[in-house]
């Protein structure tokens, strides 16, 4: 059986994905941690895009091969492993499902703008962009709990990850992103709940944040702090 290793960072949330899919399906891996503003050469060189997630394949006859991009892990790990189907059997479901997933991706594009804003203006206009996503979220959902109702997939990987900001943004001001939104809410709390999506991150994984938010002095911060 092939050895599985996780090249991770502690706050991606594309790792996290990749971390999810691992622990849905019961396979033993190691994870190590990097440092992504003081790149290893070892890590360098077996990555072509310089990012993470890498998913490091050792084989039992001494071969290696490297993964790179989470939605490819996700999908290797889901043709070569047991455990529960993360991804629908029916063809056009399946390819809907990988379209909520790049969806979940242009959700993180906006998310990285909100966290990074340094003025209003900005903070605004992501908070906007996100507001409009996630209604756009709503139309989509079934009645839950999860994506697609009872049956965990990629598609749950792929945000389970993004609501954890919120857990520590709402914690920072008002900014009520979800307000109004049944579905997503249900969504986001049974997420928050599941074993794989808690797994994904450290203990520590609040900390760090705040931390990469005090050292980019993201707007957020001068919130006025919520009730």
């Amino acid at each position: 059986m092939s050895r599985l290793t996780l090249i991770s960072h502690h706050l991606c949330p594309y790792v996290q994905r990749a971390a999810i899919a691992l622990l849905e399906k019961g396979v033993p891996f190691e994870r190590i941690n990097i440092d992504l503003a003081d790149k290893p050469d070892w890590f360098l060189k077996i990555s072509p895009l310089g990012k993470v997630p890498l998913l490091r394949i050792h084989e039992d006859d001494g071969r290696e091969e490297v993964l790179f991009e989470s939605s490819v892990i996700c999908e290797y790990l889901e043709e070569t492993q047991a455990g529960a189907a993360l991804h629908p059997t029916d063809a056009l479901t399946r390819a809907r499902h990988r379209g909520w997933m790049e969806f979940g991706s242009s959700v993180l594009s906006d998310l990285w703008g909100y966290e990074m804003a340094q003025d209003a203006a900005q903070l605004e206009a992501k908070h906007k962009a996100l507001v409009a996503k996630f209604a756009t979220i709503e139309g989509a959902l079934s009645e839950g709990p999860y994506f697609a109702g009872a049956n965990f997939s990629l598609v749950d990987a792929v945000f389970g990850p993004i609501f954890r900001y919120f857990d520590l943004f709402d914690t920072l001001g008002d900014s009520p992103i979800f307000d109004g939104l049944e579905r997503v809410n249900r969504w986001r709390k049974a997420l928050s709940e599941r074993a794989s999506v808690r797994g994904a991150v450290g203990k520590d994984y609040p900390q760090r944040l705040m931390e990469f938010l005090e050292k980019h002095d993201s707007i957020l911060l001068r919130m006025p702090a919520a009730a």
